[in-house]
């Protein structure tokens, strides 16, 4: 059997070990933010404000949440930069820039489900 790459569908053993890591991904990445926090945190260091300007809508307790979750899991770092005033800001970690490529799939699919959505709401209001 073919998918539509025409590359072979995987079998029993394969599959079920795509589902542990693909299970395993959501349980790490799972939540709204967590790819825009390392998107946003990849382009650039950023403060607890700046972050929070970057994605609009989150509230600052889910996104020290957020940013606790990333840190656990190595994906950003923490600093705490002493002087007059203590500033914390946060970063990308090396081990972040490993979802590159999931982050390129997921600009490029949602641009087509976005497309998808706006094509369908035309016909619609067309008809």
């Amino acid at each position: 059997m073919k998918d539509n790459n025409e590359t072979s569908l995987p079998d029993k053993e394969q599959c079920e070990g795509s589902l542990r890591n693909v299970l395993d991904a959501l349980y790490v990445l799972s939540g709204k933010w967590k790819l825009a926090l390392i998107l946003s945190l990849i382009q650039s260091s950023k403060r607890f404000g700046e972050i929070q300007r970057d994605l609009g809508r989150i509230s600052p307790k889910v996104l020290t949440n957020e940013l606790k979750d990333l840190e656990l899991n190595g994906f950003i770092t923490r600093h705490v930069i002493e002087s007059t005033t203590i500033s914390i800001v946060y970063e990308a970690t090396e081990y972040s820039r490993t979802l590159k490529n999931v982050l390129r799939e997921l600009d490029r699919w949602g641009g087509q489900h976005r497309k998808k959505v706006k094509d369908s709401m035309r016909k619609t209001n067309i008809n």
